[in-house]
């Protein structure tokens, strides 16, 4: 497909860091993914246990800031697979790109607020940095709704992630929907921060899982190169759930972070081991978490009504790659 100018520039500014490849000659593939834990970890497995090669796949990996950009870049053919956190799934139920694993389910989203406020109403005609279509916008209008608030009652100001560090810090916004570990940063410079909502809150209504996703051209039309790298994906998530502490390590090489950090940010998740996978997509567990997800997109504005799970999960494909 051709690039359009504008999706070749967001791509480059989403680009934080070199790319970097992995794997013998083989299958190719572009595979994009966040620097963080959730983001991260079974990338950082992959390259370290020799996965790649394994399933006869050559990886060039590169870094992005959320998920919608690489929704984006999925759509213009500059990547094959991506990850994407729980914000930004409403893209692949549009129809934009095919949720091919499931990966954790995050508890990293937080509402915080500059010290001195106290509740969610207090920030009535505040100032809020957001990125827009991230767990961060998702955890913010939930909190606000919960709070009998509207994203009308409050001034919303759209931010990278890097702009709400900087904004944060020097208090030019009231208050933001983010996450960790960059919420973490922002400690370091305004210890005092306030978190006002966080996802557990909202458990029982919805849940927050994060996913690994492909280009639709790519399940449509080169189902084998789809299987290959979902079969790595499967073989990282097994490992990951029996050596929790070796992939923080690994994902620290990978990230060029401190071990501590890594593990601090990998507990604000829940890790789901393969059999939880498998049994989650067989029991309709997953179909029951996207739905969920779904009723809040629709209310939130991102749907215009109710999307089947089956439409953008490919849980048979995801089942089959173990064969």
């Amino acid at each position: 497909m051709r690039k359009t100018p504008l999706a070749a520039a967001a791509i480059l500014l989403a680009l934080g860091t070199a790319a970097c490849s992995s794997g013998d000659a083989g299958t190719h593939v572009n595979f994009g993914y966040i620097g963080d834990f959730n983001g991260a970890s079974l990338l950082a497995v992959a390259n370290d246990q020799g996965l790649w090669k394994k399933h006869g796949i050559d990886v060039k990996t590169s870094v992005f800031t959320n998920g919608p950009l690489q929704i984006q870049a999925l759509g213009t053919g500059d990547l094959d697979f991506g990850y994407i956190g729980p914000g930004a799934m409403w893209l692949p139920a549009t129809g934009k790109a095919k949720v091919v694993a499931m990966n954790t389910l995050g508890n990293a989203d937080r509402v915080i607020a500059q010290a001195g406020t106290a509740t969610m109403a207090d920030l009535k005609g505040k100032t809020i940095g957001v990125p827009e279509g991230t767990s961060g916008d998702m955890i913010l209008t939930l909190a606000l709704k919960k709070a009998g608030l509207t994203k009308n009652d409050v001034k919303i100001v759209p931010m990278d992630a890097a702009t709400i560090v900087s904004a944060f810090t020097s208090k030019q916004i009231d208050a933001a929907g983010f996450w960790y570990p960059a919420i973490a940063t922002i400690k370091k410079a305004v210890p005092d921060l306030v978190e006002l909502a966080k996802n557990e809150e909202f458990a029982d209504t919805v849940s927050f899982p994060t996913a690994f996703v492909a280009g639709n051209d790519v399940v449509a039309k080169d189902q084998g190169k789809a299987q290959k790298v979902i079969a790595v994906l499967r073989d990282a998530i097994q490992y990951r759930s029996e050596h929790l502490d070796e992939t923080v390590a690994s994902t620290a090489k990978m990230l060029n972070q401190p071990a501590e950090q890594v593990k601090a940010d990998a507990a604000n998740s829940k890790v789901l081991s393969l059999s939880d996978l498998d049994g989650y997509t067989k029991d309709g567990t997953i179909d029951k978490w996207l739905t969920g997800m779904n009723d809040y997109f629709v209310g939130a504005g991102k749907l215009t009504g109710p999307v089947a799970p089956k439409t953008y999960y490919t849980g048979d494909l995801f089942m089959g790659a173990a064969k």
